[in-house]
């Protein structure tokens, strides 16, 4: 039996879950969110709580169940609490900047890179440092990847963009001397 799958989900008194056939509806402080599931998985509500139920133990329900109940907790956290990631840029000159609605970053590149993130995600920033917010964990898993995808720190110097509490291991570098003659 899955571990995560049978787990029943508590839900806050201030967010309001609807479950309709293949998708579960959550409106918290936070906002709104539709979190689809398979058709397969029973999901029922009853006084606060959510519990989701696979029909067999065959490979694909029980592989379901699981992920099913997570991605349901997850929006329910999120319209609630709402996620974040935080990231911070290394570099001389390295630096990041909000233009209206677009992130202005400054990596050493000819050009700055405008940066315009998905409804549903805001950005906050302080030159060296970048918060991603919102209420869907995926959508801000993806953007603050993105970010960091345009300049990822390098071993040799630490320089570029890092997750805050990401460590990067760094090499030594070339030596000089020392060859045979």
């Amino acid at each position: 039996m899955s571990r995560i799958g049978s787990k029943i989900i508590e839900v806050p008194k201030d967010v309001i879950v609807n479950v309709n056939a293949g998708m579960v509806g959550i409106k918290g402080p936070k906002g709104t969110l539709d979190v689809p599931f398979h058709g397969d998985m029973s999901v029922t509500q009853d006084n606060g709580t959510i519990l989701v139920e696979r029909p067999s133990d065959s490979r694909t329900h029980r592989s379901l169940h699981g992920t099913t109940r997570q991605l349901i907790a997850n929006g329910i956290q999120g319209v609630s609490e709402g996620y974040s990631k935080d990231l911070e840029i290394r570099g001389v000159g390295y630096q990041a900047n909000m233009e209206g609605r677009f992130l202005v970053l400054k990596l050493g590149f000819s050009h700055d890179i405008y940066f315009e993130p998905p409804i549903g995600v805001e950005i906050k920033t302080n030159r060296t440092e970048v918060n991603v917010s919102g209420i869907n964990k995926q959508l801000v898993g993806e953007v603050a990847a993105k970010i960091r995808s345009f300049r990822k720190p390098e071993p040799y110097k630490g320089k570029g963009i890092r997750y805050k509490d990401e460590y990067v291991r760094s090499k030594q570098g070339k030596t000089v001397g020392g060859g045979s003659e």
